[in-house]
C-alpha cells in the first residue's frame, strides 16, 4: 500500500535563506541601533557586545 503525503509548501534552499535573513537582520539592527527611544536602542547595543562586535 502506497501513501502519499500531499506536500503544502515548500521550504527555501539554504543559500536563498541566508540571503534574505543578513539583509533582513542588518536592517533591524540599524534601525533599533540608531533608535532615539533607550529600550531599543539598549537592546542592539547589547547585541552588538554578544555578538563580539564591540562599539566602544
Amino acid at each position: 500500500m502506497n501513501v502519499q503525503t500531499p506536500v503544502i509548501g515548500q521550504a527555501e534552499s539554504g543559500t536563498v535563506g541566508i540571503a534574505r535573513a543578513i539583509p533582513a537582520g542588518n536592517f533591524l539592527l540599524a534601525v533599533s541601533g540608531f533608535a532615539r527611544a533607550m529600550v531599543p536602542h539598549d537592546t542592539a547595543h547589547d547585541h552588538r557586545h554578544a555578538m563580539a562586535f564591540p562599539r566602544h
